[in-house]
């Protein structure tokens, strides 16, 4: 259940960037932070787009990084409890069911892609009876985390919250929130995940050697052109997996920042990208909002 997670984050964020067979060259590290200001100049907070998974070995902390570790009051994250395996598996198995049964999951995809579907059912070593009382977007989060062979261990985000360890942790949505978004798209944009699903079920080392370059070199026009590719391409996917959320989170924070906390806010880096993302949104507020290099 921790790689589903696993899976689930690099939905909701930057894919996974696993650890694969021959490490890639990685560039000096300049991941994407940005410093919130008052109207006065007070310094009011950070924001910092993460990825869930680095190759072993990867160097991603900056002074800039650090400083802004050791200045916040608190760290706000997607999802705090990323290690407890028995609540992500309780949680999901309880929304997850479908008690009155669907349709079998093949006639939930296109005639096209059905025997992709099938031939992705095999891999992962289950079979189509297996999912016959499981709601869609379940399938497909269970299936999506097949072209995934990473846990995130080299996560930024755990890492984060260990140098929180004596300091407060607050989450945006926490594990039942994130699988509430999906749990209530309807039925049809969950067929439409499961689609884009089958269409993308391999993700190779040369991907993920490249979305973990992009992220190092906090490249976020390209990370944004990566957002507009694949299930996010989606108009109702996009609104319901990124739009809605950075709108929700833009409100969440800034509510943290009215009460003169300055927060590390670090969620994954496809939040950032413009032109919606959560430094637009939080200028539109009335923050200086600038790039920290």
């Amino acid at each position: 259940m921790t790689r589903l997670l696993a899976g689930l984050l690099a939905l909701f964020a930057l894919a996974a960037c696993g650890k694969a067979d021959t490490e890639p060259e990685l560039p000096p590290p300049d991941p994407a932070l940005w410093e919130i200001t008052l109207a006065s100049g007070e310094k009011a907070g950070w924001l910092f787009g993460t990825i869930h998974s680095l190759p072993e070995g990867a160097k991603w902390r900056t002074p800039a990084i650090d400083q802004a570790i050791v200045d916040a009051d608190l760290l706000v994250v997607e999802v705090k409890d990323l290690d407890d395996s028995r609540k992500l598996a309780a949680t999901f198995t309880r929304l997850s069911h479908a008690p009155d049964g669907l349709p079998p999951l093949a006639e939930r995809v296109p005639t096209a892609l059905r025997e992709r579907l099938r031939a992705l059912i095999a891999k992962g070593g289950y079979r189509e009876a297996d999912f016959k009382a499981t709601e869609t977007w379940a399938a497909a989060l269970t299936l999506a985390q097949l072209a995934d062979d990473s846990i995130g261990e080299n996560g930024v985000d755990r890492a984060l919250v260990r140098d929180f360890k004596a300091r407060r942790v607050e989450e945006l949505e926490g594990i039942e929130g994130q699988f509430r978004i999906f749990d209530t798209l309807p039925e049809a944009d969950q067929r439409d995940l499961l689609g884009a699903v089958v269409e993308e079920d391999t993700m190779t080392a040369p991907d993920t050697a490249k979305l973990a370059k992009l992220w190092l070199a906090g490249d976020m026009e390209a990370i944004a052109r990566e957002g507009d590719e694949g299930m996010l391409a989606d108009p109702e996917l996009r609104e319901a997996l990124l739009t809605r959320r950075n709108r929700d989170w833009a409100e969440a924070i800034g509510a943290i920042l009215a009460k003169g906390e300055r927060p590390l806010v670090a969620v994954g880096a496809a939040h950032m990208a413009p032109p919606a993302g959560l430094p637009e949104l939080l200028a539109a507020k009335g923050y200086t909002v600038r790039r920290v290099r």
